[in-house]
């Protein structure tokens, strides 16, 4: 079945009058070789049936810029994106890929959180570049549990005190009897396809799919049996962990994060246990799990990670008679 988004509907409306506007004028045209006061009155009617149709289509077009702008969709649950960032090279290439398909998903809500002391320029200039709806904040990882630049990325866990900002902001912020949607918590170096976002935004309680390029295999899934989930494909602690997969793997109802103010990331916990802290303590069992993506047989998030950039030919420059790169060009 197809699906129209409210950007297709009004597309189609506008079609729709355009045409109309074209039969109305070719009436006009006939009525004009006319004479007397019958087809003068004919020809007035064309005229004011005309300029409705002009003031509607001037209308609708409002409408699907103010679309366009605000993302928004009247009725549709909101997918509140909980993204941890930090400063690096390619920050600025991460969150515009994602910015990239978030602007094709209507009624989102992006939190990114920098692991920082202050806002940085880049990211509040690029944010509001974007037209999305976003929230800007900030969390300081502690310099002893933050990842060393030579520390390999398993070393220690990385983006959770900035993930618990967001989950804060949401339950000061939102109430759970006015505000409908789903929380998901997009790393910014995944790739995500924009129908990962239609999957998960009806969610009841926590939705799961699988993620390609992950736990060193060519995906990491659910297991369905029956419509429900019962194990996990993943080698990484699959019996230890009670939710063995990724945490670009699932999303929670928004009800369910606001009513228990306590949940939340565990940055003591062990690697791999992130996301299984955080269903328990949300009270989730292994039955309350939905199975999308085709139950769980189709992958719409990969886990690529990006490499970090190398720029050691920048020194190199001048001793070769060029300049080096001009830093006030933001990469």
């Amino acid at each position: 079945m197809a699906r129209f988004t409210g950007r297709d509907i009004f597309h189609i409306l506008i079609l729709f009058s355009a045409v109309w506007i074209l039969v109305l004028f070719v009436q006009l045209e006939n009525c004009s070789g006319g004479m007397g006061n019958a087809s003068e009155r004919k020809t007035d009617r064309m005229k004011r049936a005309l300029d409705s149709k002009e003031r509607e289509i001037n209308y609708l077009r409002n409408q699907l810029n103010s679309l366009d702008k605000h993302h928004h969709v009247p009725g549709l649950p909101t997918i509140y994106i909980i993204t941890p960032t930090y400063t690096r090279l390619v920050q600025k290439a991460e969150l515009t890929r994602l910015a990239t398909v978030f602007k094709s998903v209507p009624n989102i809500h992006w939190i990114v959180v920098e692991d920082a002391q202050v806002k940085s320029p880049l990211v509040t200039k690029f944010l509001r570049s974007t037209g999305l709806n976003t929230t800007h904040l900030l969390s300081v990882t502690p310099p002893e549990v933050k990842l060393k630049e030579q520390d390999p990325n398993w070393l220690k866990p990385r983006g959770v005190l900035q993930r618990n900002t967001g989950l804060s902001w949401l339950r000061a912020n939102l109430n759970a009897d006015y505000h409908h949607g789903v929380v998901y918590f997009a790393d910014d170096d995944n790739t995500y396809s924009t129908e990962l976002f239609h999957e998960m935004r009806h969610t009841k309680v926590v939705s799961v799919w699988p993620v390609g390029l992950v736990g060193k295999l060519r995906y990491e899934a659910p297991i369905i049996t029956n419509g429900k989930v019962t194990d996990w494909h993943t080698l990484w602690y699959r019996k230890e962990r009670k939710f063995a997969m990724d945490m670009a793997g699932f999303a929670v109802n928004l009800r369910l994060i606001l009513e228990n103010s306590l949940a939340k990331f565990d940055i003591t916990a062990k690697r791999g246990f992130q996301e299984t802290g955080l269903l328990q303590s949300l009270g989730v069992t292994l039955s309350d799990l939905e199975p999308k993506a085709k139950m769980c047989t189709e992958v719409l998030v990969w886990h690529t990670r990006t490499e970090p950039a190398v720029i050691k030919n920048e020194d190199k420059m001048p001793a070769n008679g060029y300049e080096q790169s001009d830093p006030n060009v933001e990469v």
